[in-house]
């Protein structure tokens, strides 16, 4: 009976297993999704003078390209109001998010060399892969290591405000390593958040919009250690 019991086990475990690596292959396309689209249009703005000299001098276009993903993160991508939303409505604000990101950061292609560029996200992408493998991978709580970065993290926001005024070279050298670390440690623990909230019961609905609500975080995670480690490695054109 034993024996019985055992071969009826391995198939449920089985199963579990084949869900969940789904569920996060398909958080990780996302993320890859929303990175390649940034990156495109990061390159197109970045490197076309025409384009760039009518997002950097229209307030018209470039304050509402600053403001709208801070609106779609902390008001439209809630938690209440996603389960509320279509997957093809959360797909699209966080494609949106994206983009706008992607316009954004193209001021980089006019203060580092490409080389530079290139250099940073190969080590960004080295750093989050190793980092987030050991997030899902690890049997340890990241519970409290994330509720302290997420601490960190609101003081190098103040940080960052505070030396837009100081405008200290030491200052922004220390929120950039500051930075560094916690985003890394946000990483792991994003990551294992979102293996651990996985559950096959929730359907299919539901994990689709869970798996973009974790690319979001991951891609959120990335894009703030790519920055960090710019500012700290990029080389000035």
């Amino acid at each position: 009976m034993q024996h019985d019991r055992n071969t009826f086990a391995a198939p449920r475990d089985t199963t579990i297993d084949v869900g969940l690596r789904t569920h996060m292959q398909r958080v990780y396309n996302m993320m890859a999704i929303g990175l390649v689209l940034t990156g495109l249009l990061a390159f197109a703005v970045g490197t076309s003078e025409e384009l760039f000299k009518l997002y950097y001098t229209n307030p018209m276009i470039r304050w509402p390209v600053i403001l709208a993903p801070l609106g779609i993160v902390f008001f439209g991508l809630t938690p209440s109001k996603v389960q509320r939303m279509s997957i093809g409505m959360v797909a699209g604000l966080y494609l949106t998010l994206t983009a706008l990101f992607g316009i954004s950061l193209s001021s980089i292609f006019m203060m580092y060399s490409t080389e530079s560029i290139a250099r940073v996200f190969f080590i960004t992408a080295g750093m989050f892969s190793a980092t987030s493998i050991y997030g899902y991978t690890t049997k340890k709580d990241l519970t409290s290591m994330g509720s302290f970065m997420f601490m960190g993290l609101i003081g190098i926001i103040i940080a960052s405000v505070v030396n837009i005024f100081m405008q200290s070279t030491m200052m922004h050298f220390i929120i950039s390593c500051a930075g560094v670390v916690i985003f890394t440690g946000l990483t792991a623990w994003d990551t294992q958040r979102i293996k651990e909230t996985y559950n096959a019961s929730y359907g299919h609905d539901s994990l689709t919009k869970m798996a973009i609500m974790g690319a979001l975080s991951l891609y959120l995670d990335f894009i703030n250690l790519f920055m960090m480690l710019l500012r700290l490695f990029g080389g000035r054109d």
